[in-house]
């Protein structure tokens, strides 16, 4: 039986991001893979890994979801909560997702890079990095996909991720996305977006 939540809401809100995520990962894995790599860059406790699962796990006979991030804390949670998944081999290392150019373990490719509520207005140099690790590990014909809890922050992300050679495929604003009252206009999941790759990294 995986870690309950502390939050009360976090099961609603990672139903209502299944909602949306599921149908998305649908269109983009039309037929099945013999395996699907995923890395959840900046994960925290990596919340979500059930509902990447859920999402992924019919597209495939492998699943692989490795999350990073800098927190050890929020890794050991993450660990703790999903290290023993039965659909899919959960991994997770205490990483910068801003520095990983050469761990090797983490080179990839990835057929989906994962970023849950992206932080751009929290050092944006940083953020570039980030963005920036998560195209080039990206299979070619792999997607980005982000989540955003303002409507300007997303619009920032999306632009500095286009500028970096990510094609912008989708982008929804999430019309059941819960309220935080921590800050004006902030929501869960907010917005999501996916992206392509309008270059090639590996041969």
């Amino acid at each position: 039986m995986p870690l309950p939540f502390s939050n009360p809401h976090t099961q609603d809100d990672l139903r209502q991001l299944r909602s949306l995520l599921a149908p998305l990962l649908a269109e983009h894995f039309r037929s099945a893979q013999l395996e699907i790599r995923l890395l959840n860059m900046a994960c925290g406790r990596a919340d979500e890994t059930s509902i990447l699962a859920d999402s992924l796990a019919p597209h495939c006979q492998q699943l692989e979801i490795t999350g990073i991030d800098i927190r050890n804390r929020e890794i050991g949670e993450a660990k703790q909560r999903w290290g023993k998944m039965l659909a899919a081999k959960a991994q997770f290392y205490t990483q910068d997702a801003s520095q990983i150019a050469h761990i090797h373990q983490l080179d990839g490719p990835y057929d989906v890079a994962f970023i849950r509520h992206q932080n751009y207005w929290n050092g944006a140099e940083s953020w570039h990095r980030i963005y920036d690790n998560a195209l080039h590990r990206l299979r070619d014909n792999g997607i980005l996909v982000i989540s955003s809890y303002f409507d300007r922050e997303h619009l920032q992300a999306v632009q500095a991720i286009s500028a970096m050679g990510g094609k912008l495929t989708t982008s929804i604003r999430n019309p059941r996305s819960r309220i935080i009252t921590d800050a004006p206009n902030k929501s869960v999941d907010r917005h999501i977006a996916v992206f392509t790759r309008e270059f090639q990294a590996y041969s």
